[in-house]
This record gives C-alpha cells, sequence and structure tokens, in this order.
C-alpha cells in the first residue's frame, strides 16, 4: 500500500518556517559580521545600509522576528527609524535592539527606550550577548508559527467535525426516509406490480447512503493516515472508464455523455480507487454541468510516461471558489431541484490523484469548466 500526505499538511509545514531577522546598520563591515553571528538554518538575515533601505524590506516581508538599529546613521538615524516602525500598524509588533558606540547616559537610552526599544547594545558588541538575547526572539517567533500552525489544524478539524455532524443529522436522513418510506408501504401488501418498484427505490436510496458513508470514511482514512492507501497494478484505464461512463449514462439518460480515447492508456495504478475518481468527476460534472451541454471525458495517452485525463461540461466555477475546490465540503449549494452533495467528492479525487504521485488542475472559461489530471504510469507516492 502506498499513503501520500495531504497538500493542506505540507502546506502548514511551510508555512511560517523561516524566521526572519532585520540588521540596519550604514558600515557593510557591521552588516557581515551580524550576519555571520546570527544566520542559522531557519533565520532569514534581510540587511539594509540605510534607513529607507530598511522600510522597503519592510514593506516587502512579514512577521520579522527582530529588527537590530545601529543608531548613528546619516539621513535617517535609529531613532527615526524605530519611530516610523512603530507608527505602522504591520510593523509596531517588531521588537527592537538599538546597537549604538555612542554615549551610556541615561537620557540617550530614555530616549530610545522611548522610541519602542527592547534593548540597547554598545559597540564593541559581546558576541555571545547578542546571540543568546536574538535566540530569546527567535524562539518566542517560533512558538507563535507553531501555535498559529496548530490553531489552524484544530479550526479545520472542528470545521470537518461539525459538517460529519451535519452530514450525520440532514443528508443520511433524506434517503433513510425514503427506505423508512417504502418499508411502510409494504406494510399494506401492495400489488405485486409495485412491489419491484418500490425494490428498486430502495436499493437506490441503500446505494446513495452507502456511497455516503464511504466518502465520510475516506475523508477519516486520509485525515488520520496522511492520505488514502492505493495497491497499485497493471491495468488498461480504458476499459475502466468505459464502464464508469456506462453506468453515469444509466443513472443521467438524459444527458449526453462523450468519451474518446487515445494512446496507450496502460499502467501500474489502482484500478478501484481510478474507478472511484471518474465516478466523482463525471457525476460532478453532471450535477453541477449546464444539462444542454454535454460532458465530455477524454483520455489521452500519447506521452511515454504520462497519462492525461480530461472531463469538461458547460457552466462555470466562480473565482473565490477555485482555490479552495478540493478542501472538503466545499461548494455543498446547488441548483433548486437537484440533489444536495457533501461536497466530499472533488477533495476525495484529489486524495487519489495525489496517492498516485499526479496532479490535478481546474479551469473555468468562456462558459465550460474543465478538470484536468495527469498521472505518472506508475504510481508513486508524492
Amino acid at each position: 500500500m502506498i499513503f501520500a500526505p495531504p497538500a493542506a499538511q505540507a502546506a502548514s509545514h511551510r508555512t511560517g518556517a523561516c524566521v526572519k531577522c532585520l540588521i540596519v546598520d550604514d558600515v557593510p563591515e557591521n552588516l557581515v559580521a551580524l550576519q555571520a553571528l546570527l544566520k542559522d538554518e531557519d533565520v532569514e538575515i534581510l540587511m539594509a545600509g540605510s534607513g529607507a533601505q530598511a522600510l522597503e524590506l519592510l514593506l516587502a516581508h512579514n512577521d520579522v522576528a527582530l529588527a537590530l538599529l545601529d543608531v548613528q546613521m546619516p539621513e535617517m538615524n535609529g531613532f527615526e527609524l524605530a519611530e516610523l516602525i512603530r507608527g505602522s500598524e504591520r510593523t509596531r509588533h517588531i521588537p527592537l535592539i538599538f546597537i549604538t558606540a555612542g554615549s551610556r547616559d541615561q537620557g540617550w537610552q530614555f530616549r530610545g527606550y522611548e522610541k519602542g526599544a527592547v534593548d540597547f547594545l554598545y559597540k564593541p558588541v559581546d558576541p555571545h550577548m547578542l546571540v543568546n538575547k536574538a535566540r530569546v526572539f527567535f524562539d518566542l517567533q517560533r512558538q507563535r508559527h507553531a501555535l498559529a500552525r496548530e490553531l489552524q489544524e484544530r479550526t479545520e478539524a472542528l470545521y470537518i467535525n461539525e459538517m460529519f455532524m451535519a452530514v450525520l443529522s440532514h443528508d443520511l436522513r433524506s434517503p433513510l426516509s425514503a427506505i423508512m418510506a417504502v418499508a411502510s408501504v409494504l406494510q399494506r401488501a401492495p400489488e405485486p406490480a409495485k412491489v419491484q418498484a418500490l425494490a428498486c427505490n430502495v436499493q437506490q436510496a441503500g446505494r446513495r447512503m452507502g456511497r455516503m458513508i464511504e466518502d465520510l470514511l475516506d475523508v477519516t482514512r486520509a485525515r488520520q493516515h496522511g492520505g488514502l492507501a492505493i495497491e497499485p497494478a497493471p491495468m488498461d484505464l480504458g476499459p475502466q472508464a468505459q464502464r464508469v461512463v456506462q453506468e453515469v449514462r444509466a443513472g443521467h439518460p438524459e444527458r449526453h455523455l462523450r468519451l474518446e480515447q487515445q494512446g496507450d492508456l496502460r499502467g501500474e495504478w489502482d484500478e478501484e480507487r481510478l474507478g472511484q475518481m471518474l465516478a466523482n468527476l463525471l457525476g460532478n460534472a453532471m450535477h453541477h454541468g449546464t444539462p444542454d451541454q454535454p460532458v465530455e471525458l477524454s483520455l489521452d495517452g500519447a506521452a511515454a510516461d504520462t497519462v492525461v485525463l480530461r472531463v469538461s461540461n458547460g457552466g462555470g466555477i466562480d473565482a473565490e471558489l477555485l482555490p479552495r475546490l478540493f478542501a472538503p465540503f466545499t461548494g455543498r449549494r446547488n441548483r433548486a431541484g437537484q440533489h444536495q452533495g457533501l461536497g466530499l467528492g472533488l477533495f476525495i479525487v484529489h486524495q487519489i490523484v495525489q496517492a498516485h504521485g499526479g496532479t490535478i488542475d481546474a479551469a473555468s472559461q468562456a462558459g465550460r469548466t474543465c478538470f484536468t489530471v495527469k498521472l505518472p504510469r506508475r504510481a508513486v507516492a508524492a
């Protein structure tokens, strides 16, 4: 079995991984020396030779953990720069340490603390003192990053749990009510001709509940195990696609669904999971696409190492929805008269593609929406 880590988790590890430190000094040799002292694997040193350059760097970089300011600089001294930093809502939280070769009198220090300094260091600077003081602020920044990541993860988990409860209390109730209604009719011993139709209704409701439960289980598996498990084996994607297309056509006889195939469609994939991926993509196109426009599935095996799959349908997707299209429980609002889905189909598609080491993209333009999946011929965990 192969497991692939969710993209959301990978992104959360990248967020805030680097601690930034700003050094401002008009003497290049001092900048180089301070950089050598403070540089570390996860510490990015931002160097400025003047107050103006420092302000430009602060505009380009967010979340600076510490700023070391030389007091005696031409044009804009350290106190004036500190006043501008403290005057901006975006940068006023940055801790400031002044470094000066000037006077040690209390009036000078009082002016520095008045401008927002957390400490004063005098040249020549003691390297051990500087490194230890800086590490305190770097550690605080790392802790803030960790707390922010934990808060984001807990918020996402709470949202998922709330949606689980919504599914259990609302979405599953609909097919269950249909089953109960049929059971009530059967108790009245209907005509034999009606029994067959009622049995079909029970089967449809049961399959619908089964799909919902499987989707919920897949979300749980992906979150607990860092991705969906797959069991790759040699297969031909063409026959699998034809079977799925026949099933979708049977469920939507009023819609036009086209299948196009070219090239070699053989590879090593999980056949059941790819069938699930195709069914979800085509089902999404049927439910959300414009009814009077065809749904198209194309398979392209012309490349030597990759098979490209495209599903397109009429209609567009709101631009603000595209960045979070593959998040669970997204896009649950349907047009009037359409079945309300769980919003899990595209999330599970993304997990299946990622587990195979592939990519999936969505584009919406000129009145049509297209999902493009690229699968390596041999599944490799992302």
